[in-house]
């Protein structure tokens, strides 16, 4: 089955209809990363403190509570649920573009184990093991990077129809 290349064959009216796809995911995407700005969790301080609390820190401007059991477990559940469908629908478009089949292999297996291994560690450094909050930054960013590049070349590859 020939699939190398065949998004950008895809009618005008087919394209567009992705390409706003792929436009409102990354926006909804790049939201998430607002938050989690917003949160302090851009570090590995930060990480800890949103999820274990601060509550012994005296000088902490915004008081922090560790999280509970059930709001840990929806937190994990829901976000890998969630993120999984993304990279499924984002991976499957990224596999009609024209790309080698390595990096096509790599930009939609990559995200699956990012997003085990950010929520997962998440889970794991709040039941204490609080070396994972730097296995969480660097999944995290690796996931965003991956997200980028393949929400950047279906979107390339949309705008640009295959001349035949």
């Amino acid at each position: 089955m020939v699939y190398n290349g065949v998004l950008s064959t895809f009618p005008k009216e087919i394209r567009l209809f992705i390409s706003t796809f792929v436009i409102i995911l990354s926006i909804g995407f790049f939201t998430g990363l607002l938050f989690i700005k917003e949160t302090d969790s851009t570090t590995p301080a930060g990480i800890e403190e949103n999820y274990l609390g601060n509550e012994e820190d005296e000088e902490a401007t915004v008081m922090k509570f560790k999280k509970g059991d059930r709001e840990m477990l929806t937190i994990v559940h829901t976000h890998i649920l969630s993120m999984s469908m993304i990279f499924f629908l984002l991976g499957g478009l990224v596999w009609l573009t024209r790309l080698p089949k390595k990096w096509k292999l790599f930009l939609t297996i990559e995200p699956f184990l990012s997003v085990v291994l950010t929520f997962g560690g998440i889970y794991l450094m709040w039941k204490g093991i609080s070396w994972f909050k730097y296995v969480v930054i660097f999944s995290g960013i690796l996931m965003t990077l991956t997200y980028t590049c393949s929400a950047a070349l279906v979107l390339w590859q949309c705008a640009r129809p295959s001349r035949k």
